[in-house]
């Protein structure tokens, strides 16, 4: 289950008070079907203090993306990316596939690429919080080893990120399991071997 936790962000307690009360209404009833009063009323707060600090509901999913974001982001790329490669390429896929494969998190992104049409600047700032940070992380890893003799770290960075958001998404998200079956172990094994003999 995914767990919210004030060392994610600097938001004051009460503004976070009201996002773990917002979270649970948002995936239970969707975008549009989310009240701002029940939000105010999960989150046992007046809506007087809700609107104080978000103005309105586009408000409040924003900071919920920008949080939920941060969240997960520090859960997979807070540890230094050192050590040999191997090493480092299977324990880093194995942190995505681990704390990404969380349904509430599954169901949050669901959530997003849903109102991406209407709002694409909610998935950029998912984006730009998530991926874009992941990505040029993970660059600066390859290009600080030569030994590898990639040409192109940051395609390798986005084949590597990708697959293994990909493979989340199709086995759990879309069920693909028993139409295109892939067992996560296998997918990091050789997706090592791809970077380690590029």
């Amino acid at each position: 289950m995914m767990i919210l936790d004030s060392s994610s962000t600097q938001l004051n307690k009460k503004a976070e008070q009201i996002l773990l009360g917002a979270l649970p209404e948002f995936l239970e009833h969707g975008y549009a079907a989310t009240r701002m009063d029940q939000v105010a009323k999960t989150a046992k707060v007046s809506k007087q203090t809700l609107y104080s600090y978000f103005d309105d509901k586009e408000g409040l999913f924003t900071a919920l993306i920008q949080y939920v974001a941060c969240q997960k982001f520090r859960l997979v790329w807070s540890q230094p990316l050192s050590g040999e490669p191997r090493q480092v390429l299977t324990q880093l896929a194995q942190r995505i596939m681990t704390e990404i494969n969380d349904p509430d998190y599954l169901c949050f992104v669901r959530l997003i690429i849903a109102e991406s049409g209407k709002h694409p600047e909610l998935s950029q700032l998912f984006l730009q919080n998530v991926a874009q940070p992941a990505i040029s992380i993970f660059k600066g890893y390859l290009q600080d080893h030569p030994e590898l003799k990639i040409k192109d770290p940051e395609v390798i960075a986005h084949i590597f990120v990708g697959s293994l958001i990909h493979n989340i998404l199709t086995q759990d998200m879309l069920s693909g399991h028993t139409i295109i079956p892939m067992k996560p172990e296998r997918l990091i094994s050789n997706l090592v071997e791809l970077i380690m003999n590029d």
